[in-house]
């Protein structure tokens, strides 16, 4: 079910305005989409935190606006506590959309059994669906890798009605040994050590 935000149309726009509105607890929000002019709206701060929690993408908008949007990109500040920020595209609930969304591994790996390190190269994933069936996150099963071995994007578990976007060569995890102390040694070093042949000429005193 889509979050609901309560928003209000606002004239005034600019970075004193901005900052208004942030100190009145409101979030400044542009709402864009669909061939139709940009609507500048403002979203209560609770709305915007609840969302948050719920990890949501795709929201209802209520008030002064009625329409169904996902959540497109959010400005965080410098210090990613606080939205400064919301960019919302219009979108039917059944037409299929872009969206990065959370990898997650589960299983057991029989390589990390064996001592090696699961590797992830990713983090998350590109996949195109149905705005109204956006998944918090998709899941890739490590149960049958072993040492040396790797998963790519395309063995990720998509919900039904999903595709992939990212590259389905694109490795996410793998697992290797890890390094010895000698072989960290050998890496720090730099380059392999001079070897001098046996019977070869000396230098002259």
């Amino acid at each position: 079910m889509a979050d609901v935000l309560q928003v209000e149309k606002r004239t005034n726009l600019g970075t004193t305005d901005s900052r208004r509105l942030r100190r009145s607890g409101r979030v400044p929000a542009v709402l864009y989409g669909h061939g139709e002019g940009n609507e500048h709206l403002s979203v209560p701060t609770d709305d915007v935190q609840l969302l948050l929690r719920h990890h949501g993408r795709t929201v209802e908008l209520k008030g002064d606006v009625n329409e169904t949007a996902l959540v497109a990109d959010m400005q965080w500040d410098p210090l990613g506590i606080e939205v400064l920020h919301m960019d919302l595209m219009r979108v039917n609930l059944r037409e299929k959309v872009d969206v990065t969304v959370a990898l997650t591994t589960v299983g057991d790996a029989p390589g990390v059994r064996e001592g090696g390190l699961l590797l992830e190269n990713l983090h998350e994933v590109e996949i195109r669906c149905p705005a109204g069936d956006i998944p918090e996150s998709v899941q890739l099963d490590v149960n049958g890798l072993g040492v040396g071995q790797h998963l790519t994007a395309g063995d990720v578990i998509l919900p039904e009605g999903a595709e992939l976007v990212t590259p389905a060569e694109t490795t996410v995890v793998h697992i290797e040994m890890p390094k010895t102390e000698s072989e960290e040694v050998g890496e720090a070093g730099g380059g392999e050590p001079e070897v001098i042949a046996k019977g070869g000429e000396k230098d002259e005193e």
